[in-house]
């Protein structure tokens, strides 16, 4: 199909697929394979050698994973994509795929608190310094690069605080200073907001939230906008040859490729030899979710825009924060097509008053996961983001009588009486 002429609700459920051509399958196929067969000894040294494009080992490539690659990459706007086992795998890669030891990172510090942990714990053990300032801090921001800085990193709405980034104004910067920005955009599918269009080279998501949208399957995803040149000398992977890959220099002998250097060196040398690699089930499980994505995110910017409302008019709740509540220049910018589903809002009395909400309230589900079609809900400090101390609960923002709703697509009646009935029993 002709990408370019079709409107984002049709791509989510057509792009990147072509009928298999023995079955005649309409629906995209679930190729439970390892491996697959070569024509001849000369075509399997071919793919090998990157001569030519094909199916060699499920590590690598796999036709289902293919179409969900090409999918994702087209509704972002993104040149080419590659899925992982998971999103933090998926950020992780991604970012060891231009960093090595003795790089930095800059990121803000309104951060997942598992990708926080990663990059304050985990990234430092492989010799990469993060970074960290507040959020759309440009000073800061400026002050934190120095010459050993490969990448700057945001999440287009912080979680759980749900600051949004400034994402032209991050971009800006790492255009002066020749960095590529690579952007978390989990909580903004691309029905809501396309980072690339703002300035971002790198987009991630973890295909476990909005994207699956039914709690069924663990994996994420990174694309490559192919608009950034890694053939700057400070790259060094980029640049010299590559030990593990026959000597090849990922930004200059790709020939007409060159310009996807980082997806191709992400697959070849990222999950070729480390194999964080996303089972064709699960990418055919989040290729259901892509098709009713556009229908989804409206009903859940819709419910949550509901939520924040009777929140913020509720005698016992102390603030609420939804991006698409206040008069937000940023919202009006990067989500004129809905806030997406994300609430938080802190109850008067404080943790113990929000732990109670949490262990009384029906409808919701009590987990640590967000972009369900169902309704859920946690208490972030106790749960998902305790690895931090309470003095970087406090500096990313986390308060702790903040309460985490994931709004679902029920009716919003049920929904809103839900909070009200636990709300009563504080």
């Amino acid at each position: 199909m002709n990408n370019k002429k079709y409107h984002i609700e049709t791509l989510a459920i057509h792009a990147g697929q072509s009928p298999d051509p023995v079955t005649l399958s309409r629906a995209v196929p679930i190729y439970r394979t390892t491996a697959y067969n070569f024509k001849s000894s000369e075509h399997a040294a071919n793919l090998f050698s990157l001569k030519e494009p094909g199916n060699i080992y499920s590590r690598l490539m796999n036709p289902t994973n293919d179409v969900l690659e090409q999918r994702l990459a087209t509704l972002e706007g993104g040149a080419a994509a590659l899925t992982f086992s998971s999103g933090t795998a998926a950020i992780y890669f991604a970012l060891t795929n231009i960093c090595k030891c003795g790089d930095e990172i800059v990121s803000a510090n309104n951060l997942y608190g598992g990708t926080f942990t990663q990059f304050d714990a985990i990234l430092p053990q492989n010799g990469i310094n993060v970074r960290f300032t507040p959020v759309n801090d440009f000073s800061a921001v400026e002050a934190a690069i120095n010459e050993h800085t490969k990448a700057i990193f945001i999440e287009t709405v912080g979680n759980p605080t749900l600051e949004i980034a400034d994402i032209e104004g991050y971009a800006k910067i790492a255009q002066k200073n020749k960095l590529p920005l690579v952007v978390d955009s989990t909580f903004t599918p691309p029905t809501l907001l396309r980072p690339i269009e703002h300035g971002a080279n790198i987009v991630i998501h973890s295909l476990s939230k909005w994207i699956c949208g039914h709690g069924t399957g663990i994996g994420g995803i990174v694309i490559d906008a192919a608009n950034f040149d890694w053939s700057d000398p400070k790259f060094t992977l980029y640049n010299e040859p590559d030990r593990g890959y026959h000597g090849l220099r990922f930004a200059h002998d790709l020939g007409q490729l060159n310009k996807l250097a980082f997806i191709l060196r992400l697959r070849t040398v990222g999950l070729r030899n480390q194999g964080a690699n996303l089972s064709p089930d699960a990418a055919w499980i989040f290729l259901q979710g892509v098709e009713s994505l556009p229908l989804r995110m409206i009903k859940h910017s819709e419910n949550a825009l509901q939520v924040a409302k009777f929140l913020a008019g509720h005698p016992k709740v102390a603030w609420v924060k939804y991006p698409g509540l206040a008069d937000s220049p940023l919202a009006k910018k990067y989500l004129p097509q809905g806030a997406g589903g994300m609430v938080v809002f802190g109850v008067k009395g404080g943790s113990k008053e929000a732990v109670k909400l949490v262990d009384n309230i029906k409808l919701f589900s009590l987990l640590a996961n967000v972009g369900d079609a169902k309704s859920l809900i946690i208490h972030p400090a106790s749960t998902t983001h305790s690895q931090l101390s309470d003095e970087d609960q406090r500096k990313a923002g986390l308060q702790p009588e903040l309460i985490r709703l994931s709004v679902g697509i029920e009716h919003i009646d049920d929904i809103i009486g839900a909070l009200a009935d636990a709300l009563s029993l504080v």
